[in-house]
C-alpha cells in the first residue's frame, strides 16, 4: 500500500471514526432516557464513553492487530495534543475564564492519575494488572463525580458549570426518537466505529512501514491529532459562546479518560513491553505541558483573570517543541 492509499485510508478512517462515535453516543442516550436514566448518569457515563471512543475502538483495533505502541501513542499523544494543540488554539482565539470548580475537582483528579501513570509506566510493561488498577480508579472517579453531583441536587446547590453540563447533555438526546429506533442507531455506530477503526489502523501501520518510522510516533502524532479534532471544534465553540467550563471541562476530562479508560484496553488485549521512550520521552512531555497548563491556570485564576494568549502561545510552543523533536529524530 502506497502513502497516497494509506492516506485515504487514514482520512476515511478518521472522518468514519468520528461520525460514526456521534451516532453511537446519540443512539446509547435517547435509549437510556427512554429507560428512565437520568441525564446526570447519561452524562458521566454514555456521553464520556462517547468523547473517548475513537481512542477507545482505534486502541482496541491496534492491539488486536499486534500493534500495541499505537495504542500508547494515541493515548499520550491525544492527551498532549489537548493541552498543546486543542486549549493552546482555543485561548488564543477567545480568552477564557477558569471555573473554580474545575480547579477544586478536575484538574486534581487529572494530576493523580497522570501520576498514577507513570507508576504504571515505570516497569515499561503494560499488564492485566495494570488495566485493573486503571479501572477501579476510573470506578472511583465517576463514583465520586455522581456522589458530588446528588448531593448539589439534594441541597439544591448548584453552580454555573452543573447548569451548562445538564444542558448539554440534551444535546445527545433525540426527543423524537423511539427506543427500537434508538437501538439500531446504537448498534449502527458500533458496526461503523469498529469498521473505521480497522481501516485507521491499517493506514497508519502502512505508512509508518512506508516511511520507516516507529508505530509508537504514528501513534503519538497522526493517530493524536486526528483523535482530537472533534475536541478542537467543540472547544473553540464553545469559547465563542462563552460556555467557558465546558471547554476546560471537556479538555481535561478527556485527558482523565485517556489515561484511566483507553490504556487499559492495550492491558487486556495485548500485554507487552513498551519501548523505552514512552517514559523518557512521551510521558515526561505529557506532565510537562500538564504541569504547565495548571500552573497557567491556577495563576491566572489567583490574578481573577482569564487564560489567553500568553498561555496558548506557551503550550502551542511546547507541543511544536515536541512533534519537531519526534520527526528530527
Amino acid at each position: 500500500m502506497g502513502i497516497f492509499v494509506s492516506a485515504i485510508y487514514i482520512v476515511f478512517g478518521f472522518a468514519g471514526l468520528i461520525w460514526s462515535a456521534d451516532r453511537f453516543v446519540l443512539g446509547a442516550s435517547t435509549t437510556a432516557r427512554n429507560l428512565g436514566v437520568s441525564p446526570l448518569v447519561i452524562g458521566l457515563t454514555i456521553v464520556a464513553f462517547g468523547t473517548s471512543a475513537p481512542e477507545i475502538f482505534t486502541s482496541a483495533t491496534a492491539s488486536l492487530q499486534g500493534a500495541p505502541s499505537i495504542a500508547i501513542g494515541n493515548a499520550l499523544g491525544s492527551n498532549i495534543a489537548n493541552l498543546g494543540i486543542v486549549l493552546a488554539l482555543t485561548v488564543l482565539i477567545h480568552p477564557i475564564e477558569i471555573p473554580l470548580s474545575l480547579l477544586k475537582k478536575e484538574l486534581p483528579a487529572l494530576l493523580a492519575v497522570s501520576v498514577l501513570c507513570f507508576v504504571i509506566f515505570y516497569d515499561l510493561t503494560l499488564n492485566l494488572f495494570d488495566g485493573l488498577l486503571l479501572l477501579v480508579v476510573l470506578g472511583i472517579f465517576i463514583w465520586r463525580l455522581m456522589k458530588n453531583m446528588k448531593f448539589l441536587e439534594k441541597d439544591h446547590v448548584s453552580d454555573q458549570n452543573d447548569i451548562i453540563n445538564a444542558d448539554e447533555v440534551t444535546e445527545y438526546i433525540a426527543d423524537d426518537m423511539s427506543t427500537p429506533k434508538a437501538l439500531a442507531l446504537l448498534l449502527f455506530g458500533l458496526v461503523l466505529l469498529i469498521i473505521s477503526s480497522n481501516i485507521l489502523v491499517e493506514g497508519a501501520r502502512s505508512i509508518a512501514t512506508t516511511m520507516g518510522v516507529s508505530e509508537l510516533v504514528i501513534g503519538l502524532t497522526v493517530m493524536a491529532i486526528g483523535t482530537s479534532l472533534p475536541e478542537l471544534a467543540t472547544s473553540i465553540t464553545s469559547a465563542l459562546k462563552g460556555h467557558y467550563d465546558l471547554v476546560l471541562g471537556n479538555i481535561i476530562g478527556s485527558n482523565i479518560m485517556n489515561i484511566l479508560l483507553v490504556l487499559p484496553v492495550p492491558a487486556f488485549l495485548s500485554p507487552f513491553v513498551m519501548e523505552s521512550e514512552v517514559l523518557t520521552r512521551d510521558y515526561p512531555t505529557m506532565m510537562i505541558i500538564t504541569l504547565g497548563c495548571t500552573y497557567f491556570l491556577y495563576m491566572r485564576a489567583r490574578q481573577g483573570k482569564k487564560i489567553g494568549r500568553v498561555a496558548g502561545t506557551v503550550l502551542l510552543g511546547m507541543y511544536i517543541a515536541y512533534t519537531a523533536s519526534l520527526i528530527i529524530g
